[in-house]
């Protein structure tokens, strides 16, 4: 039982017996002793005031003293004003540390045949540009929630969804097509998928001097919503944009050589993509696609057409009445009959509901989405999706550089691949300025720059509320102190070395048993212990609030306090053998929950740095 537990059934005890009152457990309040204060654990007595007839300090000073005379687990109190604060036995904390080194998972829940099955969406990239800075934020943080979910005891399913159809990707077949000359990835030794993004660029590149041509001459005198309505003109009297669409209706038509073109170049893609996944160190279980999924979207839709759960505009297109839900109408199929996000949306949710038993389904995709995910909700629950209306649409904020927005048509975009590889050179070059590559071999070092320089990126994408925009600044993440993924990264390499010292010394932590020992233990020890015996309570929380920024700076303070520890208190050279094997525990468990913690972001540790 958790020592917070143990305190709160002391407290009805004690009330039982001091005033003759039954009370429960949940009742009475447990927390942490502010740290200007002495003791580990507070217990609030306003709510027992009642039942003492007496003032809030006679109130906790009777049930403190209660409690030092019968619970073993209490050294001694102390009353400020109300509040009880309560300083724990010594035996305690070190029973609790053998404990928490014993659990070689401690603080996850492991998931069993009948545990929950929720399913999380991450990534659905399209296949006309390789992926970004967005596409990293979001990748990582659909990686990190899958890992939450599954140490709170969840069955996970991760997927992913490939908008693998469409104008843009007609845009860049397009391109291909006029001003190729018949590249492949292989001629050009470029990523399938940044060949494919160039040639995305390249359309837009010609689409708007075209457009700029069709522009009436007197375009700049224009007032500005003259200027618009000019500018939507010529867009619609873009031969090449017109191209494109010619393009769309023959590919949903089924045209041969467009479909050839078309499963040529995505394969390209692909290829790219898993690459770029490899890297980042995030997969999926099922893999859906666009294509597949929009036939089986429209079919829903025209069940629904059917029984009257959506209805048809005059010119042909099929909407859904919203306003009876605060909301408005919603296009489900265009005049033309061709399918929009949301018409294959409903089709993907169809395919995954027979394909697994989904409890939970959670979307991670980025807040301009919320509207969309708000009617999602509401057409599958009408269409009925039993888990529709409870589906979770887990927002993030957009991420941008300190030097503004991304945009992908003008080809303004932070690639994922040449943002790890700059994380992992600026690792290289920060180390060498701080000489901490002497001794090792190439392939040594090139690893370890590796870990830390993704570490860097992926602890200073984690680190911030989903929730909220961030800027990501290269150069801030990588620091050997501070809130930061090196500096965890450092703090369990260096807990590696004091193990490895150990183990020399014929010390194996994995061996050392602390029952029975009677030694005194300072505050910053019990703190530590106090510390990790919270890693459980951050877990569920990072999955109940889906914010596995929880983790992330948990990791950070743990790491904090094992430093302040480290400067303040000798491990090795400590004189009293039991103290010496404590510390070297507790050393090893700090370890073992900051690798547990980082590795639910997906964070790798190394041994040596």
């Amino acid at each position: 039982m958790k020592i917070e537990s143990i305190i709160a059934e002391m407290t009805v005890k004690a009330v039982k017996a001091l005033y003759g009152q039954d009370i429960d457990a949940c009742q009475v309040q447990v927390q942490k002793t502010k740290k200007e204060f002495q003791g580990h654990l507070t217990v609030v007595v306003f709510p027992f005031l009642k039942m003492s007839r007496k003032g809030p300090e006679q109130t906790a000073q009777e049930i403190g003293g209660w409690m030092q005379d019968n619970v073993d687990a209490v050294s001694s109190f102390n009353v400020i004003k109300g509040f009880l604060n309560i300083v724990i036995s010594d035996s305690v904390w070190i029973g609790m540390l053998e404990e928490i080194a014993r659990d070689p998972e401690f603080g996850f829940t492991k998931a069993g045949p009948d545990s929950p099955l929720v399913m999380i969406e991450y990534s659905s990239p399209n296949t006309n540009k390789p992926l970004h800075l967005g596409h990293v934020r979001n990748n990582l943080l659909g990686w990190a929630l899958a890992n939450v979910m599954a140490a709170n005891g969840n069955r996970v399913v991760k997927t992913n969804i490939v908008n693998d159809r469409g104008i843009h990707i007609c845009k860049s077949m397009l391109a291909w097509l006029k001003w190729g000359n018949g590249a492949t990835p292989e001629s050009t030794g470029k990523k399938g998928d940044h060949l494919i993004g160039d040639y995305y660029v390249e359309f837009d590149k010609h689409f708007r001097a075209e457009v700029k041509s069709l522009l009436p001459a007197d375009y700049d005198q224009l007032d500005e919503k003259a200027q618009e309505e000019a500018k939507a003109k010529a867009e619609k009297q873009s031969p090449l944009m017109q191209e494109a669409h010619d393009m769309l209706v023959k590919w949903e038509a089924g045209d041969p050589e467009v479909r050839a073109l078309w499963e040529k170049m995505n394969s390209w893609v692909y290829a790219g993509f898993d690459e770029t996944y490899r890297r980042l160190g995030v997969g999926f279980d099922k893999i859906y696609y666009e294509s597949q999924t929009y036939l089986e979207g429209k079919g829903k839709v025209m069940e629904g057409l059917e029984k009257g759960l959506f209805f048809r505009k005059d010119d042909g297109s099929v909407w859904a009445d919203l306003t009876e839900n605060g909301l408005d109408q919603k296009l489900l199929l265009r005049s033309d009959g061709t399918s929009v996000y949301m018409t294959q949306d409903i089709g993907t949710a169809k395919l995954r509901f027979q394909d697994f038993p989904i409890d939970r389904m959670i979307y991670v995709v980025g807040n301009e989405q919320n509207y969309h995910f708000q009617v999602l909700s509401i057409l599958l629950d009408r269409l009925g999706f039993k888990w529709g209306k409870d589906l979770v649409h887990f927002s993030y904020g957009m991420v941008e550089l300190p030097e503004g927005k991304m945009k992908s048509r003008e080809g303004t975009v932070v690639d994922a691949d040449d943002l790890m590889d700059e994380m992992i050179e600026t690792a290289r070059q920060t180390s060498a300025e701080l000489g901490k590559l002497e001794g090792m071999s190439e392939d040594e070092v090139d690893e370890i720059m590796r870990i830390v320089g993704m570490g860097a990126l992926k602890y200073f994408i984690l680190k911030v509320d989903a929730r909220k925009n961030m800027t990501f600044n290269p150069k801030e993440s990588i620091d050997f102190n501070g809130n930061t993924g090196p500096f965890i990264q450092y703090t369990y390499a260096r807990i590696m070395s004091v193990l490895r010292k150990a183990q020399a010394e014929g010390l194996d932590c994995s061996a050392i048993s602390l029952d029975g020992m009677d030694i005194a233990i300072s505050e910053k020890e019990t703190g530590l212990v106090q510390l990790l015996n919270s890693f459980p309570d951050i877990v569920k929380q990072a999955a109940g609030d889906y914010n596995p920024s929880v983790i992330a700076n948990y990791s950070y303070d743990l790491a904090k306090e094992f430093n302040q520890f480290y400067h303040d208190f000798s491990i090795m050279h400590e004189q009293d053998v039991n103290l010496k094997k404590m510390r070297l525990v507790l050393a090893s468990c700090v370890g073992k929950v900051l690798k547990l913690g980082m590795g639910l972001l997906g964070i790798e540790m190394p041994q040596r740095m």
